[in-house]
């Protein structure tokens, strides 16, 4: 798959959430298409179109609060509300209260399509789309609405388009960083096989382009086990991976799967490094009987740090949250929800200073942002349509007394084969 190809290409669940998409929005007002709807100018001289009036900038959230995703969702839409909340506390943006609507659909992409008519003539940008093919059954209209959109997802798949914007790494930079960490730790080496334990689907699909391309840069063979988002029982795929003579092994699944993959590997002696994508973690699996395997035998690669890093940002945000959702685990969603909506926020007061938050005006003023920095990791560079935000990874480590339940391990560095690779795919 080429990363700067300016379409992905289309499963046949995408497509027919494609169609029924056009469908349901063909009786929604035309003016809601195309130009991104009429405009008008407000009385303070800014331009406004859908999702903004003279009071008020609403913005779109299509979660998942009820599906397989329910925990990353809860944690992201507080995370902005506190946000939206904190925010309109200091006068709002472009002297308009902040509003976020949110629609949940369970990680149902039919559902997604209909709450995606529902929100979409009245929302300006989406800060939260979870879900890769959530955002790839509405990428025609998202770019057709101008709607700039965060998806809580990190496929290449979803580059290439003015108005979506993956955040940060994707998966296959993530698995090259780490087949690049296990290397350089002396974990594997030339002539090794790798096991990649990783979900059907763009997520998977994009995590073993990277970790393929790695492994054969370094001399090392992988041993791909694809699995579905409801397996959650990895005993066959362990016995595979054993029987491979893995020495490592990469999942990018999700923490259920995780959590399998370390106890069964545990108890049945295949005792090899394990290290994750960030979507395959979460703190509430050191609450389990896999939390001594998960301490140590895993590692996750991120483009964000741990939410239990001392970088002045997080602990703001952490203070922040723990205050206003008490009880309530500071993990990876709230991290990445939190760092979204700042930087929608960002972008919503550039365009206003150009005087227009029309949805055209707004995806502008995101792509000419060529070093956002939140000070909750490392900066980023928008401004490039068919690459990623940012090539740079953490190495982080579980930890069960830890705030998120991870810990750093290694700060946010460029594995060496990210440039080559992303070169040779043109």
């Amino acid at each position: 798959m080429n990363v700067t190809h300016p379409r992905p290409r289309t499963t046949r669940t995408a497509a027919l959430a494609a169609a029924l998409a056009a469908v349901l929005l063909a009786g929604t007002a035309c003016s809601s298409k195309g130009d991104g709807g009429n405009t008008d100018e407000g009385a303070d001289g800014v331009k406004a179109g859908p999702g903004v009036t003279e009071k008020t900038v609403k913005l779109g959230a299509l979660t998942d609060l009820t599906g397989p995703y329910a925990t990353l969702g809860k944690s992201i839409v507080q995370a902005q509300q506190m946000w939206a909340d904190e925010t309109n506390a200091a006068g709002g943006v472009c002297g308009r209260k902040v509003e976020i609507v949110v629609k949940d659909h369970g990680y149902d992409v039919q559902k997604a399509v209909t709450a995606y008519a529902d929100i979409s003539p009245d929302v300006v940008a989406m800060p939260q789309v979870i879900g890769s093919p959530v955002v790839s059954a509405l990428l025609d209209d998202i770019e057709r609405d101008h709607m700039l959109t965060f998806p809580q997802a990190w496929a290449a798949s979803l580059l290439g388009m003015d108005s979506v914007q993956v955040l940060g790494t994707t998966y296959d930079l993530d698995m090259i960083a780490a087949v690049d960490f296990l290397t350089r730790s002396k974990k594997v080496a030339k002539g090794d096989t790798i096991g990649h334990v990783y979900f059907e689907g763009d997520y998977g699909t994009n995590a073993l382009e990277g970790s393929e391309w790695a492994a054969e840069q370094a001399g090392m063979k992988v041993a791909g086990q694809k699995i579905k988002a409801t397996d959650t029982d990895l005993s066959a795929q362990v016995s595979a991976l054993s029987k491979a003579g893995v020495k490592a092994i990469l999942i990018s699944a999700g923490p259920a799967q995780t959590a399998s993959l370390a106890g069964v590997a545990a108890a049945r002696g295949l005792t090899v490094p394990i290290v994750s994508s960030a979507p395959g973690y979460s703190p509430q699996l050191m609450k389990t009987p896999a939390a001594p395997a998960l301490e140590a035998m895993v590692h996750v690669v991120s483009a964000a740090p741990a939410t239990s890093s001392d970088l002045p940002g997080v602990k703001k945000m952490v203070a922040s949250y723990t205050k206003k959702y008490p009880g309530e685990p500071v993990d990876s969603g709230v991290l990445s929800g939190y760092n979204a909506a700042q930087l929608i926020g960002a972008d919503l007061k550039k365009a206003c200073e150009g005087g227009s938050l029309t949805r055209e005006d707004v995806v502008k003023a995101h792509r000419s942002q060529k070093n956002a920095d939140t000070g909750l990791g490392t900066p980023q560079n928008f401004s490039l349509v068919t690459e990623p935000a940012s090539r740079s990874t953490y190495v982080l480590k579980p930890d069960a007394k830890a705030v998120g339940g991870l810990v750093g391990v290694e700060e946010a560095h460029k594995a060496p084969g990210v440039d080559a690779y992303l070169a040779a795919r043109g």
